[in-house]
């Protein structure tokens, strides 16, 4: 190293130094090597070309479980939740104001159409009767004495006219006395039974005043309340059958449906006649009606065995003859304890029992008949259905077991209810 001095600042060199271009030469050295070697696939081929090969992935077919399935004709039946109204039920008033003079009958008793209940004092009104009666006599005496003396030319015509008028009051007057004791007499309206009795001898009663209660429950009215979509299944003159919470059976028939809808609720009345000659079925109680409304081919499933598709529509998954996944839209026709009858299939058909949840519509399975099938769809075949055979060992028996089904990676299970 040497220096230089000059009249500005000094500066150092070490161009001259031992070592100074040994990172030049380094760098150099590299860049040859990587050269090379990227350049030696060129100039040094290799003699066996490596080769890809592409190997198809088959996927797996899903294996499920199906059984036999036979539409039935099924009875469809229209079920409603109603009360038991009498036919009729109305208060006994009293049509006159007085003291309650006595009572003839008690309360629950069994009366008969006009039947008298009870009676009000009648003094003050006979009283009356006689009076009214006397006024008669005397103007029945006035009008024959006018009619006399005008057949002698003694009397005129108006003298006989104003008689005759004076007679005519008279004779309302007693009718009017007649029917106010009348009036103190409280009978029955009709034939039932007296379900209330609100008074007692000396007491005293207003005009208008209830004084008790007669039911006729021959017959009961059942009185329903029908949705709007089926209104058009309910017609007058049906048979109902009627189910009460007390135990008694009966049969009715529907004799009104309403021709306007509730504002509230959107339903329509209907009101079922039920036979009660005895009256042993008591008015008031809750019942339940069962109106049969036509019958529907139909198929009868397990709740378990439904399925949802993409758009939430409700259905059953089928194998059609070509082992092709087929997805029926269905409609509830009736449910009962262990299953319920469902109509939107066809008349003869393979339903998926298990592993419906891992196929979809146009999807290509492998049936085996669930076990409870095998046998009897062996010696009875579906026409045009898939040849499904049960599974057998090796002394040609049939297994057992239930198909497990045959589910691939990637499977997802569809929702059902």
């Amino acid at each position: 190293m040497t220096e230089t001095q000059t009249d500005g600042p000094k500066s150092l060199s070490f161009e001259n130094d031992k070592g100074s271009t040994r990172s030049r030469w380094v760098a150099g050295g590299l860049a040859i090597a990587i050269i090379g070697w990227m350049g030696s696939g060129y100039l040094l081929p290799s003699d066996e070309p490596v080769q890809t090969t592409k190997t198809s992935v088959t996927p797996r077919v899903v294996t499920v479980a199906v059984r036999r399935a036979v539409a039935e004709p099924v009875e469809q039946v229209f079920v409603a939740e109603g009360q038991a109204l009498p036919d009729r039920d109305t208060a006994v008033r009293a049509e006159t104001s007085g003291q309650i003079g006595e009572v003839l009958v008690e309360m629950g008793a069994d009366l008969e159409a006009g039947q008298v209940i009870s009676r009000i004092n009648v003094a003050a009104r006979q009283a009356d009767l006689e009076r009214a009666e006397q006024e008669r006599d005397r103007a029945q005496r006035e009008f024959d004495n006018a009619s006399a003396l005008v057949e002698r030319g003694v009397a005129t015509v108006d003298r006989v006219a104003q008689a005759q008028v004076a007679l005519a009051a008279a004779e309302a007057g007693v009718r009017t006395a007649q029917e106010a004791i009348g009036d103190t007499e409280i009978r029955a309206p009709f034939a039932g039974r007296l379900e209330s009795l609100t008074i007692n001898p000396g007491e005293y009663v207003s005009m208008g005043a209830d004084v008790g209660r007669i039911v006729d429950n021959t017959p009961l009215t059942i009185r329903i309340q029908i949705p709007q979509q089926s209104l058009r299944d309910i017609k007058v003159g049906q048979t109902a059958e009627v189910a009460f919470i007390t135990g008694e059976t009966a049969t009715g028939e529907v004799r009104f449906v309403s021709t306007s809808a509730d504002a509230e609720t959107r339903t329509f009345m209907a009101q079922i006649e039920v036979p009660n000659v005895d009256g042993a079925i008591p008015a008031g109680i809750s019942a339940q009606l069962r109106i049969p409304t036509g019958e529907v081919t139909a198929h009868f499933v397990s709740p378990a065995i439904l399925s949802l598709d993409t758009d939430g529509t409700l259905g059953i998954k089928t194998v059609n003859a070509e082992n092709v996944v087929e997805f029926h839209k269905i409609e509830i026709v009736r449910a009962e304890t262990d299953g319920i009858w469902i109509s939107g299939l066809p008349a003869e058909t393979q339903i998926i029992s298990i592993g419906q949840g891992f196929v979809n519509d146009g999807e290509t399975v492998d049936p085996q008949l669930d076990e409870n099938e095998a046998e009897t769809t062996a010696q009875n075949p579906v026409p045009g259905a898939p040849e499904t055979k049960p599974q057998t060992d090796a002394d040609g028996q049939i297994i057992k077991s239930r198909p497990e089904p045959d589910l691939p990676a990637a499977a997802t299970r569809e929702s059902s209810p």
